[in-house]
């Protein structure tokens, strides 16, 4: 395996099939920067109250809680690829129903629909550039998602500066209803992507798995290892996938490993749940979609000032969320993740500070209100830093092959359920504590994320997918730190071989490897 610090070529098949898969995520990023916008309009419109305005904005990503829940045992049974296109489907419909709404109830259907779509989409596109990406480039390449949803929400801050000239009975309907135009192109697209390569393992396509990992290997010698460590890793795990009857795996069984785990399963569930839950407990989505709310009251009155304030916002974190994806596989998601959220506590309290000197003034002095625009510039920044990508590529990695469809989907539920009742809940608690005690508030999870990440959350970088299990099979004699245990290089030592591996199992997998390759 090459060096951490060596530069790794990334494969340009890999890459492609890696992008499109992730565009999906862009119909989240553009709903959250759209909707952030056009709720002003909305309540004008329709003449809706505070909490249903937060009923609106939170609904999506509750809803989002069904898709994110069915996608891992729909993706098992009809495959990562297919249940793209079923992901990007399902949000043109809601796209177009929210277009389309005479009323509150109709606009919540959309809303409904297009939550449904986003589920999907979340769980599904990191776990299927995961499970395509070689190991040196996975973190690149897992984090686009994230790099999609954040250049999203940008397009629409873009979106909602462009429309707000318009009447209000007709801006906001365009601007929610843009989102179906680049649904249809994602969903055409994802068609002519290949399928995971370990998804074909799993259903005992082994010839196919070959051709796909040909095309994302630099090399056939490469491709061959590969293959082969996927296979050994699917006799092991899921038993069947390499024999005749391998294709009648549809994810069964799963659930019960889940909810009765074995120790190392144990510690990957706290690991993937936990970094789940804290990327929705920081309240970034929150501030995202009430950003203008947050401005208004720092005393920026004008919907045009508002609207340009958050596109600078947009560009701070597409930049620092495409340095982070850069950077992933050079530096690690440890540092990453650790340097993210110490920063964003930092930068929450900042914001506490600046907002609860401008609640007790009539007369909003620049500073403070530069000093609040900077605290929310640097607390989407840090997030997209840290927990914004890391989040979808840990936990599309770290779960065994068999597990890692409904694995990946029961912790993304948790980052949906925790996005709604935070977006659900934001302006309640604000008004009952105002905007700067919220922040501080944000401010001390975010300090309780930054303990939870140092002793949860192991290193992965450089590992392949059958490698990092290992990373999980013991503690740290020392305390409750995982750490790792693979051997130098990225291996596995001999002493944490099972007998099936070592023994009579490889000899199967070699034998089924050679006469199908």
């Amino acid at each position: 395996m090459e060096e951490p610090s060596r530069i790794t070529p990334i494969n340009k098949y890999a890459l492609a099939c890696a992008l499109l898969a992730s565009t999906n995520s862009i119909l989240l990023g553009y709903d959250i920067g759209v909707m952030s916008g056009a709720v002003l309009f909305i309540k004008d419109s329709l003449k809706i109250s505070s909490t249903q305005v937060e009923i609106l904005v939170g609904s999506l990503n509750v809803c989002s809680l069904i898709g994110s829940f069915a996608s891992g045992r729909t993706s098992d049974w009809i495959g990562r690829r297919y249940t793209i296109v079923l992901a990007g489907a399902t949000f043109f419909i809601g796209a177009l129903l929210m277009g389309f709404a005479t009323n509150f109830a109709f606009l919540m259907a959309g809303r409904v629909v297009a939550g449904i779509g986003v589920g999907y989409s979340l769980m599904i596109a990191p776990v299927y550039t995961a499970e395509l990406s070689p190991a040196m480039t996975r973190g690149l390449l897992t984090a686009l998602p994230e790099v999609f949803i954040t250049m999203g929400i940008l397009l629409g801050y873009v979106v909602n500066y462009a429309l707000s000239g318009l009447p209000a009975a007709i801006n906001w309907r365009l601007m929610v209803g843009l989102a179906a135009v680049p649904a249809v192109g994602i969903a055409a697209g994802v068609m002519f992507m290949p399928e995971s390569p370990r998804w074909l393992v799993m259903k005992g396509r082994i010839g196919n798995a070959k051709e796909v990992l040909m095309k994302t290997s630099e090399c056939e010698e490469e491709a061959h290892l590969r293959l082969e460590e996927i296979t050994k890793s699917a006799l092991d795990d899921v038993g069947v996938t390499c024999h005749p009857r391998g294709d009648t795996f549809r994810g069964q069984g799963v659930w019960r490993e889940l909810v009765r785990p074995s120790p190392p399963l144990r510690r990957i569930l706290i690991a993937a749940i936990g970094i789940n839950f804290f990327m929705q407990a920081s309240g970034n989505d929150a501030v995202v979609y009430y950003t203008p709310e947050v401005f208004k009251a720092a005393g920026i009155r004008h919907r045009k000032q508002l609207f340009g304030v958050t596109i600078i916002m947009g560009l701070a974190k597409t930049s620092c969320v495409l340095v982070s994806a850069f950077f992933l596989d050079r530096f690690g998601r440890r540092p990453l993740l650790l340097l993210g959220s110490v920063g964003m506590a930092i930068s929450l309290a900042g914001l506490g500070l600046g907002s609860r000197f401008l609640e007790h003034l009539d007369h909003k002095p620049a500073w403070a209100i530069g000093l609040c625009v900077v605290a929310v510039c640097a607390d989407v920044s840090f997030f997209s830093i840290g927990l914004g990508p890391i989040t979808w590529v840990y936990t599309s990695e770290i779960f065994p092959m068999r597990l890692r469809a409904q694995g990946s989907s029961l912790a993304v539920s948790v980052n949906r359920l925790v996005s709604g009742v935070v977006s659900m809940t934001f302006l309640t608690i604000s008004n009952e504590i105002t905007f700067g005690g919220m922040f501080f508030m944000l401010s001390g999870v975010m300090v309780a994320a930054t303990v939870f990440f140092y002793f949860f959350i192991p290193e992965t970088k450089g590992k392949s997918l059958e490698e990092i299990g290992a990373i999980f099979e013991r503690k740290d004699t020392e305390g409750s730190k995982v750490i790792e245990v693979a051997g130098e290089g990225g291996t596995i030592p001999p002493e944490m071989e099972s007998p099936e591996v070592a023994g009579e199992g490889e000899a199967e997998v070699a034998g089924d490897f050679g006469a199908r390759s």
